[in-house]
């Protein structure tokens, strides 16, 4: 197998395209479009969201050390795609795309209504790196469609038709090839199958 060297470069695909809301009042309500954001830590709850100086949410949250990540599916591509080459400074993106700001539960900054996940966040450190400042948050509260759980309260986001972002190009996911665990669930369960039959001889 043959490969190419190419010079360093952030090539960790796909990501999740998610719309970031942000804003302490309605006149200041604003979206950005990121594709660099995260988990951190699992307990307490952290994420992150990485943003250039230059763009228009940078001193919204910076001020407020406020944001939402509203994660998106096929039906918000073009919302997504949109707010993420227009500026907040010329548009209204809540009113142009028709998007309903939402109230979160513990900060100020809206949710997207329309958006299957909602996760509210609080800044607890900006990391400047280059190109992009880092924002490091906790999750205070996450808000989900009811239309997206099941009866035994289990969240399903595959039913929302989640979007990610693959350099340059936003995509479906495709068919469930698993769960977490499943490669050695397997194993577990032919085990016990074989155990019970052996039990069963004696």
């Amino acid at each position: 197998m043959t490969k190419q060297h190419w010079r360093p470069g952030t090539m960790i695909y796909p990501l999740p395209a998610v719309m970031v809301s942000c804003g302490s009042t309605p006149e200041d309500y604003n979206i950005i479009t990121v594709a660099w954001t995260g988990t951190i830590c699992s307990d307490p709850a952290m994420c992150y969201i990485s943003l250039r100086k230059n763009r228009h949410s940078y001193n919204i949250i910076k001020e407020s050390g406020e944001f939402v990540i509203n994660l998106t599916t096929k039906d918000l591509a073009y919302a997504t795609d949109w707010c993420g080459v227009k500026s907040g400074k010329d548009f209204d993106k809540f009113t142009e795309m028709k998007l309903t700001p939402g109230k979160s539960k513990e900060i100020s900054a809206p949710i997207i209504e329309e958006s299957p996940l909602s996760i509210e966040c609080k800044v607890t450190k900006i990391v400047e790196l280059g190109s992009h400042d880092m924002f490091m948050a906790e999750v205070v509260n996450v808000q989900a469609d009811e239309r997206y759980i099941d009866e035994k309260g289990e969240f399903s986001l595959a039913q929302a038709g989640p979007l990610v972002y693959s350099h340059g190009h936003y995509f479906e996911l495709g068919e469930l090839i698993g769960r977490f665990g499943y490669s050695v669930m397997k194993k577990k369960t032919k085990e016990k199958i074989k155990k019970e039959k052996e039990k069963g001889k004696k």
